[in-house]
């Protein structure tokens, strides 16, 4: 699981220095908030599962779930601080970016340990 949001963090700093490079340090700053939306509520979700498995008797599926919901509402959250804190946003460049980040972790399915 880590693995996935090491690659999720390579993909963010070619996306960001790609987007620095075209568009400019607007560009760069927008792709880094939508890695830092996408990536820090997937590590915190996957130091939650580590924990979860250590502990036992507890509910894997009832913490995934609630895990999951969580990741979902801090992507969201961090999403609309960055929207209304940087109003020079480059919208191409978020959501770009946030495709990519996203994307990057099912990379990690298909590279073998």
């Amino acid at each position: 699981m880590y693995k996935a949001i090491l690659l999720q963090f390579g993909a963010a700093v070619i996306t960001a220095l790609g987007a620095g490079a075209v568009i400019g340090t607007r560009g760069l700053v927008s792709v880094g908030f939508a890695a830092m939306a996408a990536i820090l509520p997937n590590l915190f979700f996957a130091i939650r599962l580590s924990m979860v498995n250590s502990r036992p008797g507890a509910s894997y599926a009832a913490n995934f779930f609630i895990g999951e919901f969580l990741k979902i509402a801090a992507t969201i959250g961090i999403l609309a601080i960055a929207i209304k804190g940087y109003p020079e946003m480059h919208w191409p460049s978020l959501l770009i970016g946030l495709a990519v980040v996203l994307h990057a972790g099912f990379l990690a399915f298909w590279k073998k340990s």
